[in-house]
């Protein structure tokens, strides 16, 4: 399938180390959906990551599911970047 015609996918991750112990899936969908993912992330100025890998593992799990384990380095790689682009942006 060409690169145009494949459909938009989006995952939403959220984690909050004072009330969880792991990342967690907030939304999942493709097409229009994953189109209203992203604009609310655009929204509200949240960084957008585009790894085709992680978005298909991430997108197995279930809506409001805690990530397996056997992703928790992935995501924290994620996060990790994440949380130096906030730091940077703070700085600016």
């Amino acid at each position: 399938m060409s690169e145009a015609r494949r459909e938009k996918q989006a995952v939403a991750v959220r984690y909050d180390a004072e009330r969880e112990h792991a990342p967690r899936v907030v939304a999942i969908g493709r097409g229009s959906v994953a189109e209203a993912i992203l604009a609310a992330a655009a929204e509200h100025e949240i960084p957008i990551e585009e790894d085709e890998a992680l978005l298909g593992l991430l997108a197995e799990c279930e809506v409001g599911e805690e990530i397996p384990p056997e992703l928790f380095e992935a995501v924290a790689e994620l996060l990790t970047w994440l949380y130096r682009l906030e730091g940077r942006l703070r700085m600016s």
